[in-house]
């Protein structure tokens, strides 16, 4: 038997899902619909705090009893943001962009309740290996790369891109792990308190 929700993630994200149970938290999930366009002069940082902040107020606000954990995620190369492609054409730029050097990902994680809100922000830093023009468009192809910041899935396919990682894995695909337990930890919320059945 599953025990009950402690929170509520605010994200359809199957990745933050099954990164929340890796770790046995157990959890209902309500999407937060807010823009995460990036605002003009926005730095990296700023927008995915921003973000963050208000997937997590977003739900809390709407009348969510639980507390609210929300993330956001970008990839960010010389400054700018890469989010999710809007097209092919916009994945393969991503992509040759990418390619053949080290770009930086920071995932901001947001803890609400009806009195409080804490962030925490974990940035790491992953190489690509040089990739060729066929093999970004066949990995286009798979779908993987539609829905997913800077193109690719450091859990998925995309993992055969990668040369190196310095910093948090789980960071990088969407829910950086050590942040999240501490926040929850301050919170008085336990990992390990559940498992999915």
């Amino acid at each position: 038997m599953t025990a009950a929700p402690v929170l509520c993630l605010a994200s359809q994200s199957p990745r933050r899902r099954d990164l929340l149970w890796q770790i046995g938290v157990p959890h209902k999930v309500m999407a937060a619909r807010v823009d995460e366009s990036l605002l003009p002069g926005e730095s990296p940082d700023d927008y995915v705090e921003r973000v963050a902040l208000e997937k997590a107020v977003t739900v809390c606000n709407g009348g969510e009893r639980l507390p609210v954990l929300a993330a956001d995620t970008a990839v960010v190369l010389d400054g700018t943001v890469y989010g999710k492609p809007v097209d092919r054409a916009d994945a393969l730029r991503m992509l040759g962009k990418l390619s053949g050097r080290a770009h930086q990902v920071l995932t901001a994680v947001a803890f609400a309740t009806g009195q409080t809100v804490a962030l925490r922000v974990s940035a790491s830093t992953v190489r690509f290996r040089d990739l060729t023009l066929p093999e970004r468009e066949a990995y286009w192809e798979t779908g993987e790369p539609r829905d997913k910041a800077g193109a690719y899935a450091i859990q998925g396919l995309g993992a055969v891109f990668v040369e190196s990682l310095s910093g948090s894995y789980s960071g990088v695909m969407g829910l950086p792990l050590a942040e999240t337990a501490e926040l929850l930890r301050t919170a008085g919320i336990a990992c390990w308190q559940g498992r999915r059945t």
